[in-house]
């Protein structure tokens, strides 16, 4: 046992797993450049700031109402996937099915009765609630895909699992690309159900198949499912916190300037921050469950943590530092031309993600220990300062303010995180992630000098060597992983 339990927590495997879960996210990512290379040209940044506006409305309403039950769950399913004992195991999918029904009405009802307040808070010229209003379905749909999601991860189905999101975005894309392209602007709602829709069959088909869809309205079937929704409601209240930020950002961008900018701030965003998330796929699959098992000993979590932040450093600079050079190549390939002010944003904001690289994996520590007050304590902090930061600096410098004031807060959530673990559980950097840290962090920071000091064949020239560089040390540091 004491050897497989080492082997879990070996570089190798938290390598193995991080390379099949960023695959996926990577070819999803593809997929997504496509479609939204489409809706940048057909709609422009403000068709492309009203789709994020209602995305992120419909995420939060979704989330908000979501009770957990994606998330609490696997957890269940798995250990009784793991006894064998078939009976119990369909009837507690069969609580989960019943909790992810009540969670769909719920949402759906939600979205219904939040529309008015949702339109008032993210425009300030027309009257929008309908569009709001309409995305009740979508909301219904993804709670339902979530549960069904939970299932096949509960029963280690994770080969079906990657098959189904590849499936999933090239059916959304199929699906998107005709309509913007016949009923522009107006497809923008339609589109965002049917991506719901898309979702939700292929999940729910394979997971039909070994454990056929039944559902039981009872008190006793009730009852046996509130501990799940209870043990999911702090992950519930940390994605509000999330999406809420997201959501009441881009809500107050549109009122203090208009959709153009909330376009422009979505892009860079959404190559900064959303891309960059392939590096950290492996953490809810994979990295969380290890973490759970071993939350008793603190030196075994030290561990844990310190090899999985490791190896997302190793992964994640050497893209940052490319991503930051080419930018001004890449926004126009992945946009349009008109997206080129999001550059200067993009560039700095991707220093963000270095420190989330960080502090994410330690972040999962207080859920894993089941300190769940504390971890909705950290979440509401970084949420209220990414709001308060971002808009703030926004209205003080622009898209440039915007993108300083996100590297400030993932700098402000690794300090308190970091400094909660040291004192209650007694958690150290390794010495070696140390010695990555201090390596690379310069090595980006004089990438993104570069970006802003020099232009012509010094720009490329220095930016390049630079990228290089990291890359190259970054492969070293690989090969020595894969030896233990």
């Amino acid at each position: 046992m004491a050897t497989e339990k080492l082997s879990t927590n070996s570089y190798r495997h938290v390598l193995k797993y991080t390379g099949i879960f960023g695959g996926v996210q990577v070819f999803n990512i593809l997929v997504g450049l496509v479609r939204n290379k489409f809706v940048a040209i057909l709609l422009g940044p403000e068709g492309m700031g009203l789709v994020s506006l209602l995305n992120t409305a419909m995420n939060f309403i979704s989330q908000s109402t979501s009770l957990g039950v994606s998330f609490s769950a696997i957890r269940r399913i798995s250990e009784l996937y793991e006894s064998g004992d078939r009976i119990a195991l369909e009837r507690y999918i069969g609580i989960v099915r019943l909790w992810s029904v009540i969670a769909a009405v719920l949402g759906a009802m939600v979205c219904v009765a939040a529309g008015p307040l949702l339109n008032v808070l993210s425009f300030s010229w027309g009257d929008h609630t309908l569009h709001f209003i309409l995305l009740a379905p979508a909301v219904a749909m993804t709670a339902l895909a979530g549960s069904e999601l939970a299932i096949l991860k509960g029963t280690q189905r994770l080969r079906q699992i990657a098959s189904i999101q590849a499936l999933t975005s090239v059916l959304s894309l199929a699906v998107a690309i005709p309509l913007f392209i016949t009923f522009n602007y107006k497809a923008i709602v339609p589109v965002i159900s049917l991506t719901a829709l898309v979702n939700l069959l292929p999940p729910l088909v394979v997971s039909n198949r070994n454990y056929p869809f039944h559902l039981s309205f009872s008190r006793t079937l009730f009852a046996e499912g509130s501990p799940m929704v209870r043990m999911g409601l702090a992950f519930t209240l940390a994605a509000m916190f999330t999406s809420g930020s997201d959501m009441l950002v881009r809500a107050l961008l549109n009122q203090v300037s208009d959709l153009n900018t909330v376009g422009l701030y979505n892009a860079a965003y959404m190559i900064t921050i959303t891309y960059s998330s392939m590096v950290f796929s492996a953490m809810e699959s994979d990295y969380f469950p290890r973490l759970s098992a071993i939350n008793h000993d603190n030196d075994a979590v030290n561990s844990v943590v310190n090899r999985q932040m490791e190896v997302s450093l190793i992964v994640i600079s050497p893209m940052l530092a490319c991503l930051m050079v080419f930018l001004p190549f890449f926004v126009p390939l992945l946009f349009s031309g008109k997206f080129l002010p999001v550059v200067g944003m993009a560039q700095v904001a991707a220093l963000a993600m270095f420190f989330k690289a960080m502090s994410l994996p330690m972040a999962y520590v207080n859920l894993a220990k089941g300190n769940s007050r504390v971890y909705l304590l950290f979440e509401a902090f970084y949420a209220v300062a990414f709001v308060l930061l971002v808009v703030s600096a926004f209205s003080a410098y622009g898209l440039l303010g915007a993108g300083y004031a996100i590297v400030i807060a993932h700098v402000a959530e690794l300090m308190v995180i970091y400094a909660y673990l040291r004192l209650r559980h007694g958690f150290r950097f390794s010495s070696s992630s140390l010695r990555l840290s201090l390596f690379q962090l310069p090595l980006l920071l004089a990438v993104y000098c570069i970006t802003v000091t020099t232009s012509g064949i010094l720009y490329w020239t220095a930016g390049i060597t630079l990228t290089v560089l990291a890359v190259v040390y970054s492969l070293r540091q690989l090969q020595n992983m894969r030896k233990t």
